[in-house]
């Protein structure tokens, strides 16, 4: 392992335990606020802006990134998200200790088998390569063309069915995968400066959706759910759009059941159960 892979995961590291204690800094803020709106995105934003709590959270979550993207430029973006990926664990058990609260039997199985299949996707990544892989512009322009199809409709259909907490955190993930993925093709350099804007958007709309999950579901359930498919996606875009080299024999049928892992661990943490965190259960945010 090369000096810059090693300080990448260092880098990697910090970046996934600062962004999810960040993200239940915010969970608290945005759960005590009114309602916030899709609806009424400048209101909502002032909401915001103006509570130190949640600012807090959010720049904590900035410097997260920061060293996500420095890690970005030093290694592959597989690699990278391999241990961001760790984050969930780091956000159940900070959930629980800020909360004094045990994790339920249904929660507490969904973190250990996510768990489980981040670090069997994590061993599966020895084979591959450190150093990540460029890919065809037009194929990734298309990954995240489809990614963000897919939020959109989660938005539109997962509310319904899965309710707001779920489909808030799977939309929001979605995004802020679109945003993982714009920033290492950003830090590539060139033309590929462009997807700056595709990173601002992911975020933007990734951030949005997950303070209106906050104030319908813990946080385990929507930052764990975000977290989860912020981690996934673009390890399989890696390996399926910038063409980072797939794991071949043992390795490549690990990172196959370890991708099935963290899908069941997905649906475990999207409790049907969960119950709202506030009082604001009368409007959801989402247009109707």
């Amino acid at each position: 392992m090369s000096a810059s892979t090693a300080v990448a995961i260092v880098l990697a590291g910090l970046s996934t335990t600062l962004t999810n204690v960040a993200y239940l800094r915010e969970h608290d803020a945005a759960a005590a606020l009114p309602v916030l709106s899709m609806r009424r995105p400048l209101h909502s934003a002032r909401l915001l802006l103006a509570d130190r709590s949640w600012l807090l959270g959010f720049g904590m979550e900035t410097a997260g990134f920061l060293l996500y993207a420095a890690a970005l430029a030093l290694a592959s973006l597989s690699l990278v998200q391999s241990i961001n990926a760790g984050g969930i664990g780091v956000l159940a058990y900070v959930s629980a200790r800020v909360s004094g609260r045990q994790l339920g039997r249904r929660a507490l199985t969904g973190v250990i088998v996510s768990v489980v299949g981040l670090l069997a996707l994590a061993v599966s990544l020895v084979g591959g390569s450190g150093a990540g892989g460029h890919g065809s512009t037009t194929a990734i322009l298309l990954w995240l063309g489809v990614s963000a199809g897919v939020a959109v409709i989660v938005v539109l259909l997962g509310r319904p069915l899965l309710g707001t907490a779920v489909a808030a955190g799977a939309a929001g993930g979605i995004f802020f995968s679109i945003g993982d993925i714009s920033t290492k093709l950003a830090t590539q350099g060139g033309v590929r400066t462009a997807f700056i804007v595709t990173l601002i958007l992911g975020y933007a709309l990734g951030t949005a959706l997950l303070q209106l999950g906050y104030q319908a579901g813990g946080a385990l359930t929507v930052a764990g759910l975000a977290t989860l498919l912020t981690n996934a996606l673009p390890i399989a875009a890696g390996t399926i759009v910038l063409e980072e080299r797939v794991p071949s024999g043992a390795f490549g049928v690990l990172r196959v059941l370890a991708f099935g892992a963290v899908t069941a661990g997905a649906f475990l943490l999207a409790s049907p159960k969960d119950q709202p965190t506030s009082g604001n259960t009368g409007e959801t945010g989402f247009p109707p």
